[in-house]
C-alpha cells in the first residue's frame, strides 16, 4: 500500500484557483453604437460582420400584427391611438 501525499489546503486553494466565473464578453456595433456579446448579431440592428443577417424592422411588424390579431379573436377591442411607450421598436423587442 503507497503513502498518501499530504493535503493540504494551500494545495486545494491553489487548485481551485481556476474555477472563478468569468463574464461574458462584450463589444459594441460599429453600425448602431450599442453593446453585444461577440460572435453575435446585434440584437439592436440585426447585423453581425457588416452585414445584416436578421431584419429587425420585419420581426417589430410581425409581432404588432401577431397582438392585433391575438386582441381581436379575444374580443378585446383594440385602441385606436397607441402612445409611443405601447409601441414596439427594435430596442423593446431585444429587451424580451
Amino acid at each position: 500500500m503507497s503513502v498518501r501525499m499530504r493535503h493540504t489546503r494551500s494545495h486545494t486553494r491553489n487548485r481551485r484557483s481556476h474555477h472563478a466565473l468569468e463574464l461574458p464578453r462584450v463589444s459594441v456595433c460599429p453600425k448602431c453604437q450599442a453593446p453585444h456579446v461577440r460572435h453575435q448579431m446585434c440584437t439592436q440592428c440585426g447585423t453581425y460582420r457588416g452585414r445584416e443577417v436578421v431584419d429587425v424592422m420585419k420581426e417589430v411588424t410581425r409581432q404588432t400584427e401577431r397582438k392585433k390579431r391575438k386582441a381581436r379573436a379575444s374580443g378585446v377591442e383594440e385602441k385606436k391611438e397607441e402612445t409611443a411607450s405601447e409601441k414596439l421598436d427594435a430596442t423593446a423587442l431585444s429587451n424580451k
